[in-house]
């Protein structure tokens, strides 16, 4: 398996720490308000990493973390008049609901900054007793030049950093030794939470938070630190920087960003009112099609939103969908129970499509390719199957499909739903109608039931229905 690893930028070959295992921390959101389709892309990424490390039978501690103690959260909680834990709480709540929406799977662990201070304390107290970092009127910077392989993740010089291009510099006071140097400690100030430390009451500041959360949960050494690439400088640089020091040792052996999202080919902002929660694409879309647009393009590739593109996620997903119904009735209906000779040949084909699915997966994760074999093992169920075919072969096709899916989180079987009184009743006038060849009371009723959200369609094996 390879994949694109930002520190040496080039496809490596994965090679786990301990074999069977992988250790994989995930940056997660900053819980202040909703999130945004821009934080949907690395959940949802990273979790289609994830269910194909455990498809090749790894055993994978996922830890994401919520950061919620941040100056924006203090804002909103000032704004609305309450604490600061309260904020985070309720979006923590909707984020995790959101995350359920869009099939991504729970961490192995959720951790919460605000409950790791005493960790964050001793790293930060062992960087000082090393001489990595100093405090000024009770705030903790980190020398940024003692760490000989600063720069190492962003391929960032320090020199240039400091002399040619000012708008990346960490922003600091005039207390700091070096302007480069990042706080890893602030001071109280009036209004904000705080928690005691040798250095004054005060918070973390945000990078340390990541550095001890992994340390807590993976180890000093983890395989895969993951997220989008807005966070390699100064974050993830930030975060190689106190642990390799805290703990002398190369703190992850892979780092994979994904690239960012776009709204109509313009960057997302609200200024420009092209700004979307998840909860408002749920509003038009069921959140398998945001899933599907996100991997259908490559991780590390720009993403491009529109209306247009999300349209045609939708058809593609329903085009899977009907294939894999298609199958289920013709299993219901089918009376040969085993493969005939020809299909035993067919196995054979079936099992290249998952094998070229495997080669795209192995490529450094490339979804793009995989959903376009899942695509082509549709085509061919659909061509190669028929109410004559047998429950065997037929059974693999759709076992094939709908595992291949489910590795990249889309919920392709949809669970048989039974319908309301009123709404078969109406289905049975509809076909007493056509019936009694009263074609204009059938419409009606169509019409009807498509306003309920149910759409039908008239089959040879009779009327199907599914919920729009």
């Amino acid at each position: 398996m390879k994949v694109y690893n930002t520190l040496t930028k080039q496809k490596e070959e994965f090679i786990p720490l301990e074999e069977g295992k992988v250790k994989m921390y995930v940056c997660g959101p900053t819980v202040y308000n909703l999130i945004h389709i821009g934080n949907a892309r690395p959940m949802i990424v990273f979790d289609t990493v994830r269910r194909y490390m455990e498809y090749k039978g790894y055993e994978v501690n996922y830890v994401s973390n919520f950061t919620d103690v941040d100056d924006k959260i203090i804002a909103k909680a000032n704004e609305e008049g309450v604490s600061a834990d309260e904020i985070s709480t309720r979006y923590i709540a909707e984020c995790k609901k959101d995350m359920a929406d869009m099939n991504v799977k729970p961490a192995t662990t959720h951790p919460l900054a605000t409950q790791e201070i005493d960790g964050m304390i001793a790293m930060i107290s062992t960087l000082e007793e090393k001489g990595y970092a100093y405090h000024v009127n009770g705030t903790v910077y980190f020398r940024t030049r003692k760490f000989d392989e600063y720069g190492k993740l962003s391929h960032k010089n320090l020199d240039d950093l400091r002399s040619g291009n000012r708008s990346l510099k960490v922003t600091g006071e005039e207390q700091k030794e070096d302007p480069l140097d990042f706080v890893l400690w602030k001071p109280k100030k009036e209004g904000e939470p705080s928690w005691p430390s040798p250095w004054g009451d005060g918070r973390p500041g945000w990078h340390i938070e990541c550095s001890v959360m992994s340390k807590k949960y993976l180890g000093e050494e983890i395989d895969i630190h993951a997220g989008g690439e807005d966070l390699v400088f100064p974050h993830h640089e930030n975060e190689i920087a106190q642990s390799e020091c805290c703990n002398g040792k190369i703190f992850a052996r892979y780092w994979l960003h994904n690239a960012f999202l776009n709204i109509d080919n313009k960057k997302m902002s609200k200024s420009l009112g092209n700004f979307f929660t998840v909860r408002d694409i749920a509003a038009k879309y069921d959140l398998q099609v945001l899933r599907l647009f996100m991997l259908s393009a490559h991780y590390r590739s720009p993403l491009n939103f529109s209306d247009v593109l999300m349209e045609s996620a939708k058809s593609s997903l329903e085009r899977i969908c009907t294939a894999v119904d298609s199958l289920k009735d013709i299993l219901a209906g089918t009376t040969v129970e085993n493969m005939t000779e020809d299909e035993k040949k067919s196995q054979n084909e079936v099992d290249a499509f998952v094998a070229k699915y495997q080669e795209a997966m192995e490529d450094d994760f490339n979804t793009a390719d995989a959903i376009s074999v899942i695509f082509e093992l549709v085509k061919y169920a659909n061509t190669n199957t028929n109410a004559d075919s047998s429950k065997e072969f037929v059974q693999k096709l759709l076992d094939t499909i709908v595992n291949l899916s489910d590795i990249l989180g889309l919920i392709v079987n949809k669970k048989t739903e039974n319908l309301d009184e009123e709404v078969e009743s109406l289905i049975e006038a509809r076909q007493m109608a056509r019936k009694n060849r009263d074609f204009a009371k059938a419409d009606e009723i169509r019409d009807t039931l498509l306003a309920m959200g149910i759409e039908l369609k008239d089959t040879r094996e009779g009327v199907k229905w599914k919920r729009i």
